[in-house]
């Protein structure tokens, strides 16, 4: 069977960060592998993605797998990456996510304006993004992660000053991971699809695959009016220590 070309695309990028060979199985399920240096998760963690009814999972030792590998082998490849799920099934200190991950082809894509107002470029390390940052305060600028794009910024101003801002930092395979972030006193005004719009147009014009990787309701939807397609998700699981494995 073939996979649709916008699949294979993110699922060759998530391949290529968990440091070893772990394919999506074309049969479905959980395809779990040991990588210590896995950039799926934060080190030491367990990393989960599930894209297109296929899931791979990289653990940091032979112990770990050896706790997570039949748990998750078990569970529906949509129920390893919901938080609930796992933690009902294996000793869990943390989770990160999940997070939903939306790709866009230039067939997909639905371009939108700003509307009265106009989106700017500025470089990446503008101190004007910081300012938006300390705005939105230190859990949304985390989550957007502005300060570590490498395009440019799109930026929208209101009276001088930056409310929205979009870019993308590029990671492997081609892929521009999208970041946006709107100051919370003018959201709900379409500025995040407008700098996310922005961004999104410069990377497929670079020939790279938008990524966009979202927890909120409020983002994903962004996501959606731009034309990205929701393929699967990502999840991040801290194992409890010195815990037996549930039964």
């Amino acid at each position: 069977m073939s996979i649709d070309p916008l699949l294979a695309r993110a699922r060759s990028l998530w391949e290529d960060l968990a440091g070893v060979p772990v394919p999506f199985l074309s049969s479905g399920g959980v395809n779990v592998a040991v990588s210590p240096e896995s950039g799926m998760c934060p080190a030491g963690w367990v990393g989960v993605v599930a894209l297109g009814g296929s899931a791979i999972v990289t653990v940091p030792s032979d112990s770990a797998a050896a706790i997570v590998r039949d748990p998750l082998r078990v569970l529906p490849v949509e129920a390893v990456v919901d938080a609930a799920s796992v933690r009902a099934v294996l000793p869990v200190s943390r989770v990160l996510g999940p997070a939903v991950l939306a790709y866009l082809s230039p067939e997909r894509f639905r371009p939108v304006h700003a509307g009265l107002s106009t989106v700017e470029q500025l470089p990446a390390d503008d101190r004007e993004l910081r300012r938006l940052e300390e705005a939105a305060g230190p859990e949304d600028a985390s989550e957007a992660g502005l300060d570590e794009i490498t395009s440019p910024a799109f930026v929208v101003r209101e009276h001088g000053q930056v409310i929205a801002a979009a870019g993308y930092r590029t990671w492997p395979c081609r892929t521009a991971h999208v970041s946006v972030l709107t100051a919370p006193q003018v959201r709900g005004r379409g500025l995040a699809r407008a700098t996310g719009s922005a961004t999104a147009a410069h990377a497929l014009a670079a020939g790279l695959l938008p990524q966009w990787r979202a927890r909120r309701p409020a983002s994903r939807r962004v996501a959606a009016a731009l034309g990205f397609a929701e393929l699967g998700a990502q999840l991040s699981i801290e194992l409890a220590r010195h815990s037996p494995r549930r039964s």
